[in-house]
C-alpha cells in the first residue's frame, strides 16, 4: 500500500486529530514531531491511511531545537507495536506558521526516507509521512515506497462535527467556477466550493431519494459523482424515480445507468465525471469501490447494505449521509396511519446506526441469509418484507432535502457549527426533532478497536443482486428491447 499506479489518501478522527495538534503545535513556535500508527484501508482504485493512535516519545526519543528530531529507538518502538496490531506507522511534524499543502525540505525527506525501509520490514506496510501547517491546521501526507520513493496523497480529511479536507492541488486542482454556479458559490464562497467540488461522493441506492440526490450534488458544481445500484428501472418505480421514463422501463435499463445518465444532464462542473456501478455494496467488489469516495449517501432501505456502510464510516472514516423514509397505511389500504424521514451524519462521535437503531441487526442477519427474499419467510411474517419498505415521492423529496442540508451542514459548517446529528420529521405531529441515541457498552461498531481492513466482515455474496442483474441482461437480450434500444439510439443521434 499503495502501489504507484492507484490514488492514496489519509483520514484521522476529529479527537485524534486534536491529540496530534496539540503535541505539534507548539507555543514556542519550534517545530515537532511525533509516531503514530495506521489501519490500512483498501479500495478499487485508492488506499487511504487511517490514523489509529499518537505513541507519545518518552525521555530521549526525541529532540527539539527548532527542527525536530526522533530517535531509530522511537521508531523501532511504535513499529513493533503496530506489527502486533497488523498495522503500519506515520511520522509527523509540524511546519510552524504554515499555510496549505506543504512540500518537504531536503532535511524531511532525508528523515522519512531513512526509516522507509525499516517500518516496511517491521510492519508489512508502508511508512507514511504527513506534516501539519499550523498556520492554518491543513495537513499533507505521502506514502513511502522501501526503495526511498513518496507516493503523495491526493488529500487529507478530518472527521468530525464537520468534515475538513485538505487538498493537494497538483493532484487534484482547484475547480475552474462556471457561470452556471454564481448562485451555489454566492452562499458560501470560492474557497469553501473548491473544496466542496473536489470530494468524491458516491450515492449508493438511486432510488426516490438518492436519484433527486445524485441530480442536485452535480448541479452544484461537485466533479465527481457516482452512483451504486444493482436495480432495474420498472414501470412500477416510475412514480417515484424523478426523470426515469416508460422507455427506460421497457428497454430494462438499470437505476445506476438512468442515474448516470441524469446528473450528466444536470452536472455544471467543467470537468464532471460520473460513473453508473450496478453493483451491490453488501458484496467485496461493490465495498471496496466504495472504499474510493470521500464520502457516501445512503439512499436504501434495506438493512444489509445499511450495515456495511455503518461500518465504513466508522472503521474506514468515510462519512455517511444516511437517509431514510417509513410510511405505515392502515389496515384495509383507506390513509396513512402515520409517516416519518429521518437522516443523519455517520461518522466516529456519533451513535451508529445499529445504536440509535436505525439498523435491526436481526434484520441484517435475515437478509444475509436470503430469508427477506424468500417467499416462505415473507408468508410466515405476514406478507411484509421490510418495515417500512413503502415510499413514495410526494415524501421522499423532503427526506432528500434534509439529507442534501446535512450535507451542507457537515462540509459548510453554517455559523460555525457543523451537522446537527439525527434529525426525524414526524408526519402527524409535523415536527422535526432530534434523534436521541447513545453508544451501546457492547457496540462492535464503534468499539471494534481496529479500523480499515481489519473492520469486521459483513459482506458476502448478494443472492437477491445477481437474481436481479441476470433478469436485467436476459430482459436486454430480447430481440424487441434490443430494437427499442437500437431506435432509441438512432433517435438520440437525430437530435443531438
Amino acid at each position: 500500500m499503495p502501489a504507484e499506479s492507484l490514488r492514496f489518501s489519509a483520514a484521522v478522527a476529529a479527537d485524534l486529530e486534536d491529540e496530534l495538534r496539540r503535541h505539534l503545535d507548539r507555543s514556542d513556535g519550534q517545530e515537532d514531531i511525533c509516531v503514530a500508527t495506521y489501519a490500512a484501508s483498501t479500495g478499487s482504485t485508492r488506499q487511504t491511511a487511517v490514523l489509529t493512535a499518537i505513541e507519545h516519545p518518552k525521555p530521549g526519543e526525541r529532540e527539539v531545537h527548532g527542527n525536530a528530531t526522533i530517535s531509530g529507538a522511537y521508531v523501532l518502538r511504535v513499529a513493533r507495536l503496530a506489527a502486533s496490531r497488523g498495522e503500519g506507522i506515520a511520522i509527523l511534524h509540524s511546519h510552524p506558521t504554515g499555510i496549505g499543502w506543504q512540500g518537504m525540505s531536503w532535511l524531511d525527506f532525508d528523515a522519512e526516507s531513512s526509516y522507509a525501509n525499516l517500518a516496511e520490514q517491521l510492519t508489512g506496510l508502508p511508512l507514511i509521512g504527513m506534516t501539519l501547517a499550523t498556520g492554518d491546521s491543513s495537513w499533507s501526507a505521502r506514502s513511502w515506497t522501501a526503495a526511498g520513493k513518496p507516493i503523495w496523497a491526493e488529500n487529507v480529511r478530518v472527521v468530525g462535527e464537520t468534515l475538513r479536507v485538505s487538498w493537494n492541488d497538483e493532484l487534484r486542482p482547484v475547480p475552474q467556477p462556471q457561470p452556471s454556479q454564481a448562485r451555489t458559490i454566492s452562499a458560501w464562497g470560492p474557497t469553501i466550493q473548491g473544496s466542496i467540488a473536489r470530494l468524491r461522493i458516491l450515492v449508493v441506492g438511486v432510488g426516490s431519494i438518492g436519484m433527486d440526490v445524485a441530480q442536485r450534488l452535480a448541479a452544484a458544481g461537485i466533479e465527481n459523482v457516482d452512483v451504486m445500484d444493482f436495480d432495474t428501472v420498472k414501470t412500477v418505480n416510475l412514480d417515484r424515480l424523478i426523470g426515469a421514463t416508460r422507455l427506460d422501463a421497457a428497454l430494462a435499463r438499470s437505476k445506476a445507468a438512468v442515474a448516470k445518465r441524469l446528473i450528466e444532464q444536470a452536472a455544471t462542473a467543467h470537468r464532471f465525471r460520473g460513473d453508473a456501478r450496478e453493483l451491490s455494496v453488501c458484496e467485496p467488489e461493490g465495498m471496496a469501490a466504495a472504499l474510493d469516495y470521500d464520502l457516501i449517501f445512503s439512499c436504501v432501505d434495506r438493512p444489509w447494505a445499511r450495515g456495511v456502510l455503518n461500518s465504513i464510516a466508522h472503521a474506514d472514516l468515510v462519512p455517511v449521509v444516511d437517509a431514510g423514509v417509513s410510511i405505515t397505511p392502515f389496515d384495509d389500504g383507506n390513509g396513512m396511519r402515520g409517516a416519518t424521514y429521518r437522516t443523519q451524519i455517520v461518522r466516529p462521535g456519533r451513535p451508529c446506526l445499529i445504536c440509535s437503531r436505525q439498523v435491526d441487526p436481526g434484520e441484517l442477519a435475515k437478509e444475509r441469509s436470503g430469508a427477506l427474499d424468500d417467499p416462505r419467510y415473507i408468508k410466515n411474517a405476514g406478507g411484509q418484507r421490510l418495515a417500512g419498505n413503502e415510499n413514495v415521492s410526494l415524501i421522499s423529496a423532503s427526506a432528500s432535502a434534509h439529507a442534501l442540508a446535512q450535507f451542507v451542514s457537515y462540509t459548510v459548517g453554517p455559523g460555525g457549527r457543523g451537522e446537527p446529528g439525527p434529525l426525524r420529521f414526524n408526519f402527524v405531529t409535523h415536527s422535526l426533532v432530534p434523534t436521541e441515541a447513545v453508544t451501546q457498552a457492547n457496540c462492535r461498531v464503534e468499539h471494534q478497536g481496529k479500523g480499515g481492513n481489519h473492520r469486521s466482515r459483513l459482506t458476502g455474496e448478494h443472492a437477491a443482486a445477481r437474481r436481479e442483474t441476470a433478469a436485467r441482461e436476459i430482459a436486454r437480450r430480447r430481440a424487441i428491447v434490443r430494437l427499442r434500444e437500437g431506435l432509441d439510439l438512432i433517435v438520440s443521434r437525430l437530435q443531438g
